[in-house]
Order: structure tokens, then sequence, then C-alpha cells
């Protein structure tokens, strides 16, 4: 595959877009990457297809945008300790991800952006869902976004939604300190700090309660914020093929790996990229 002109096409009214000419193997020149990051800030989450990735070659391309970061709890692949294995086997019945989430908000400087990439996928299913937090956000009321402008809230790492589906990927290949528990405090609402633009920042997986009140008092108002955060009008869906690849920004979009396809095997190629403490 040749870089031909890049071309950008959108795959939903509320994010995403799918961008062809580009591979992703060879060295791009800066004015590349800049379209890239700029369809990536424009478009939340970009795709490519037929991209013949090796792990060294998928590192060098996340590092022109920023720094890997090994994940906390599962170790990387040898001699690329920032790229893990996101699988589901034949025989298993929960995959990783399998919940709305923004990756990792139990940091206190959750990743920037996400990559993934298509080793194997199954015959059909195992679709990624993404939505638009600027967009949850702005449909709010006025009265609301003030209320949720002067909150906190807490990301615990043992929260059940999101720890249940990295039980079994903990049990395979976790690493010397698989049981720490992650806490962090972020806004609720936080300022993208490339677009300045505001995006609700609380999710199913990790938030567990608003700082400076208790799990029972946050519960009704996060319940409302769950539903509302991933309305279908702020989503898109993505169909994987063998060699494609995912890049969304964290600080404005959550996402759902769908678990609809047992008895097949599923096995992808992570990078998440250094973020900064939300504001």
């Amino acid at each position: 595959m040749r870089n031909a002109p890049m071309e950008i096409r959108p795959i939903a009214g509320a994010l995403g877009a799918e961008i062809f000419g580009v591979n992703l193997a060879e060295e791009l020149p800066e004015a590349t990457i800049a379209a890239i990051r700029r369809a990536l800030l424009d478009h939340l989450a970009i795709f490519f297809r037929d991209q013949d990735l090796l792990p060294e070659r998928f590192l060098a391309f996340a590092r022109r945008f920023a720094t890997p970061i090994e994940y906390p709890f599962l170790k990387g692949l040898d001699g690329f300790p920032e790229v893990i294995a996101v699988s589901k086997l034949e025989h298993e019945q929960v995959n990783f991800g399998g919940v709305w989430h923004s990756d990792t908000t139990y940091l206190p400087e959750p990743p920037m952006a996400t990559l993934l990439a298509a080793r194997e996928v199954p015959p059909v299913g195992g679709d990624t869902l993404f939505a638009n937090q600027y967009l949850a956000l702005e449909a709010l009321s006025e009265g609301m976004q003030r209320l949720l402008g002067g909150l906190h809230g807490v990301s615990n790492s043992a929260k059940a939604d999101a720890s249940r589906t990295r039980e079994d990927r903990i049990r395979a290949a976790g690493n010397a300190e698989p049981r720490k528990v992650l806490v962090a405090e972020h806004p609720v609402v936080r300022t993208h700090p490339e677009t300045g633009r505001k995006a609700l920042y609380v999710n199913v997986a990790h938030t567990t309660h608003f700082s400076g009140m208790t799990e029972p008092e946050s519960a009704g108002l996060l319940g409302f914020l769950f539903r509302h955060q991933v309305r279908p009008e702020f989503t898109c869906r993505f169909r994987w093929s063998q060699g494609a690849v995912a890049f969304w920004d964290n600080r404005a979009v959550q996402h759902n790996a769908v678990n609809d396809y047992h008895g097949h095997r599923r096995v992808m190629h992570r990078i998440t990229l250094a973020g900064d403490r939300p504001r």
C-alpha cells in the first residue's frame, strides 16, 4: 500500500471518519501527521483500513502524536511493553472493555488518545461504539451545565462495571501488582487542551461518585448522565476488518467494545498515549 492523496470520509453525523490514502507503516511527512491530528480533533475517532503494522511500526506511528504509556494492569508484548494484546478467545464469554468508558480515568493524568489495531477479527460482530462527549454536554440544559461545572467526579479502577471486563486478562497476563486500586478525581466538565471545547467527563465504568458526596447521594445524577451521554445521536459504530486501525481522543470520546461474537476469536493490539491532568 502506497501513500496517495489523503481522503477523509465521515461515517456518522456525531463523530467518526475513515481516512484513505495513508500507509501508516511508512515514515510519514510532518504535513501528513499534522493532517491526521487535525482529523482526530475534528472527528474525535478516526479509522484506517488495510494497514500492515508490525509492533515496532505501530509504536513509531503512535510516537508521532504523543508518548506511549504502559497500561497499569496488563503486561505488554515481549520487547514492546507499551503495546498490549486485547484478546477474546473462542471459549471466553467476557470481553475486555465491554462497557462504556473513557480509558483509565482513575489515573491522575489519563491518556489523551488510544490506538487499536485489528490482528484477528470474528466473521461478524465485535464492533466498537464511540460517543461524542462534546455533544453530550451541549445537549444538556444551561442549568444542568452550570451545576455540573462545579462538580468533580471520583474514578476508581475497582468499580465492578469495569473490573469484571479485565478479570480474565489480569489472571492470564497481569503485571506484578494486578490487584492495586487506583483512584483519581477530575472535573465533571473538562476543557479540551487543544480545541478549548468543553466535554462531559464521567463514565459508568470508572466514576463512582462526586467529590464531597457519598455514592448514594451521587447515584441519581450519575445514573442520568450515564444514560444521557451515550444516546444514539451522539454515537458512531465501527465495523472492524483485519488490518484496520482506530485512533480516538479520550478527552472527548467514550467507547464500548460490543461483546456479540461468542465462539469466535478477536485479537487486537492497543497503545495508549500520555495525556495531561483534566481541567
